[in-house]
């Protein structure tokens, strides 16, 4: 047997360490014989093999996961912490998003913490924090942004950093963006849903006849937009057909500008039944497309019948010969368009001689441009009869015409022999005019004082 010798200096010897007494609380070990609760009355710990009580508490473990109620306490403990949390700073949004990922999903989160945005790009530096910001949760995105960016990476496109910005603006100018039919049809899709924008500008944007029915079907769903324009874009038959099909269900655009699209005479069938239907339309801009004479006998019963437009813009067409008289009968029969520009056709004399006859019984109109339409010198001595009485007319434009000296001159005296005429514009721009109009010009300032009369040459 080893002494406590042995074991070197100032070590106790085995017998002595088994006769050590316990403290003044007890043996919490369980090794000692006196189980003397200490002051506070701690409990006696268990006298079991530290083996068979690890395996009573997985057994205990077990029971617990199995119950149902303590599996429901502990999600909902779980979700009390996660609402609780601090807003996340890398994030815009509020904690009331679910912050809960299901089983199997993966994690979205980047190594910082910050979730990811809806577009990346392959470096840090070329990064938008429009696209990389959080899109908003629930059912009530009143913009549309997380529909467009949704339709962006389903079209292949990327998304206009533009749009991110202002989609809460009342006015998006979008024009010359290259949209192209796939990033129009990624616009249609966030602008059904958009409650801000009022005033939209698509011109110069390549939508040509796919992107143009994307509009169209996004003009039957919103009811915001009051002015759109859509010109430069070659809508094209197609694209003018599905437009005029949503303006015949849209009560909320007001301003509609389709100019330089590639409406050509099947697409002025479609404008006219859609002029028959709509009311709402107060502005259409038809100019640089491809109406020709059978577009204006299409237009004009349409005119006559329509309740709503106060402007119209048919300038740089083909409208000439019978079209452009029967268009002029629909001038008469209205009574509510304001300003009318036909300049750079082919009205003629014929033509000129219509819109004299028209202007003797409409009392609405007040601005007319009739500006290069091949209009000589008895094409305007026809239109000045309507001149001696109408009262309405306060604007006319008829300056690069071959009427000559003689014409205007015609003109001027027919606006002498009227004194109800309300005109004070008379522009005859790139005619030149002889001593006798100036001398009548100078003699009518008296009786018409408002009257302007514009001609030569205009200044640069």
């Amino acid at each position: 047997m080893i002494s406590g010798r042995g074991l070197g200096h100032g070590i106790r010897p085995l017998g002595a360490m088994a006769e050590r007494k316990p403290g003044p609380w007890g043996d919490l070990s369980g090794a000692g014989v006196d189980q003397r609760p200490g002051p506070w009355d701690l409990p006696t710990v268990s006298k079991l093999q530290p083996r068979i009580a690890r395996e009573e508490e997985k057994e205990q473990d077990k029971e617990r996961e199995q119950d149902p109620r303590i599996q429901n306490w502990e999600k909902m403990g779980l979700e009390v912490v996660l609402k609780s949390t601090p807003k996340d700073p890398c994030s815009d949004l509020s904690t009331n998003c679910p912050l809960q990922a299901k089983e199997g999903e993966e994690d979205s989160s980047d190594p910082a913490g910050c979730p990811k945005g809806a577009y990346e790009t392959d470096s840090e530096g070329d990064s938008d924090p429009d696209l990389e910001r959080e899109v908003p949760c629930g059912l009530h995105d009143l913009t549309g942004r997380s529909q467009y960016l949704a339709a962006c990476e389903t079209y292949g496109v990327v998304p206009i950093s533009y749009f991110l910005h202002h989609m809460h603006d009342p006015e998006l100018m979008l024009m010359h963006h290259g949209l192209g039919p796939q990033g129009a049809q990624a616009l249609a899709s966030a602008l059904m849903s958009n409650t801000s924008i009022l005033k939209l500008n698509l011109s110069d944007n390549w939508l040509n006849e796919e992107g143009a029915t994307a509009i169209a079907g996004m003009l039957k769903e919103n009811c915001f937009i009051t002015d759109l324009d859509l010109s430069d874009n070659k809508v094209g038959a197609k694209g003018a057909k599905a437009l005029c099909a949503a303006l015949k269900e849209n009560t909320s655009v007001r301003r509609l500008r389709m100019s330089g699209s590639n409406l050509d005479t099947q697409a002025a069938k479609d404008i006219a039944d859609a002029l028959m239907v709509n009311t709402k339309v107060e502005l259409l801009d038809l100019s640089h497309n491809l109406l020709d004479e059978e577009a204006g006998e299409t237009l004009g019963p349409a005119l006559a019948e329509n309740v709503g437009i106060k402007e119209l813009n048919l300038s740089w067409n083909h409208l000439r010969g019978p079209g452009a008289v029967t268009f002029t009968l629909g001038l008469g029969a209205n009574i509510y368009l304001k300003v009318l520009d036909l300049s750079y056709n082919g009205f003629g004399d014929q033509g000129a001689a219509a819109i004299g006859e028209a202007l003797k019984v409409n009392s609405v109109l007040e601005e007319l441009n009739i500006s290069n339409n091949h209009i000589s010198l008895p094409g305007a001595l026809r239109f000045s009869s309507g001149l001696r009485e109408n009262c309405t007319l306060r604007i006319l434009l008829m300056g690069r015409n071959p009427m000559r000296s003689e014409g205007c001159l015609g003109l001027l005296r027919a606006v002498q022999m009227n004194p109800d005429s309300g005109l004070e514009v008379l522009d005859f721009s790139h005619i030149h005019l002889s001593k006798d109009f100036d001398d009548l010009a100078c003699s009518m300032k008296e009786g018409f004082p408002r009257l302007c009369v514009r001609h030569g040459s205009p200044t640069v």
